[in-house]
């Protein structure tokens, strides 16, 4: 992945990075993941800045898993944004997010990414770069949602 990417991260050396989409709700995780579908490609979900803090590993966890229930033809990775909070890290492990943001204390991040990988998970120390953030979209309608991420995929 073309991040800063500590112990326990899977590089995919041989293919470029999947697109990345920022997602704030379920419905935009559908959203991407249809389209993503639709094109036949594979994509990864990136939560909003620090929503491992405020929204909660358990949330992602279950969003995550219900999109998955919803669109079961598409290939995607997701990584949840935990900020520089250490605690909200280790939840995401605990809980069985396989991929974490962490821009604390670099430390800790070695720590937490030894962690990280004694779980089978990695630790990114810097957030990948987005093709699509949903976030000023938050409030359209399925069909648009769908529209967008179709149009942004198809321009990869």
């Amino acid at each position: 992945m073309g991040q800063d990417v500590r112990r326990g991260a899977r590089r995919l050396s041989a293919r470029p990075a999947p697109p990345v989409i920022v997602v704030h709700s379920l419905a935009h995780a559908l959203a991407a993941l249809e389209a993503a579908a639709e094109i036949g490609c594979c994509i990864t979900l990136l939560s909003a800045p620090d929503a491992g803090v405020y929204a909660g590993a358990g949330w992602f966890k279950a969003l995550i898993e219900a999109a998955r229930q919803a669109v079961p033809l598409a290939r995607f990775d997701a990584i949840l944004d935990c900020g520089d909070r250490a605690g909200a890290v280790q939840g995401a492990i605990r809980t069985g997010i396989g991929t974490v943001v962490f821009n604390g204390r670099a430390d800790v991040a070695e720590r937490l990414a030894e962690i990280a990988q004694q779980a089978g998970g990695a630790l990114l120390t810097t957030r990948p770069r987005s093709l699509l953030d949903l976030g000023e979209l938050f409030f359209a309608s399925p069909d648009a949602l769908r529209a967008r991420c179709g149009d942004a995929l198809a321009s990869v």
